[in-house]
């Protein structure tokens, strides 16, 4: 049975229309599938097939250590956006991104398609001038409405600025790093391992963050 009814597939075809050039889906997962490694490879199955200009890639994260280790993939099941040449964006999502999160997932594929509002001048040269690795963790629950668009934040920065990359990270998938960063609400985002931001905020105080570093 698929995960998307007709309304929602009807849905997602109106989005996925928007898309501007092709977009390669390189998903982490392993040979015995997890329960979400194996729901997660549904997802996406279904959502490739619902646009010609969606292409999924599987890999296995062990047997493909090196495609792992190039993508900076540790952990699965992972899903990380490639861009019509298949350069990697750094739009990552670790875990299902369904419930509300399927908005943030449909916006990173019209953002990697190459379709997006451009970014005020002033706002584009502030994050241009990063030149440090940076590690944005925005850790999200599927019923939380206001997780997209913390998430939709670290795409951008990552798909701006190619010393950032940006993870969705949903926490009953992954609990022992809700533990790790003391995850009480989401979304929380976490940068660079020890700077920190509860709730969802613009772009710009995530980039005063950033630039605080």
């Amino acid at each position: 049975m698929g995960l998307f009814n007709d309304d929602v597939k009807k849905q997602l075809k109106e989005v996925l229309s928007n898309l501007e050039n092709q977009v390669h889906l390189a998903f982490f997962t392993q040979q015995i599938e997890c329960e979400t490694c194996k729901t997660m490879h549904q997802f996406l199955d279904e959502m490739v097939s619902l646009s010609d200009k969606l292409n999924l890639a599987v890999y296995d994260f062990i047997q493909d250590k090196a495609k792992a280790e190039e993508l900076e993939v540790d952990k699965i099941p992972a899903v990380v956006l490639l861009d019509k040449d298949q350069l990697n964006t750094r739009v990552r999502f670790f875990g299902i991104p369904g419930g509300y999160e399927i908005n943030s997932f449909m916006n990173g594929l019209v953002l990697v398609s190459g379709k997006s509002e451009p970014l005020p001048a002033p706002l584009q040269e502030r994050i241009s001038k990063i030149n440090q690795p940076v590690h944005i963790q925005t850790f999200v629950t599927l019923g939380c409405p206001y997780c997209p668009q913390a998430v939709e934040v670290g795409h951008r920065l990552a798909f701006e600025n190619n010393h950032i990359k940006a993870d969705m990270v949903e926490t009953s998938t992954f609990p022992h790093l809700a533990v790790k960063y003391q995850v009480q609400g989401v979304p929380k985002t976490v940068i660079n391992e020890q700077h920190e931001l509860v709730g969802a905020h613009p772009l710009e105080n995530v980039l005063e963050l950033i630039e605080k570093i």
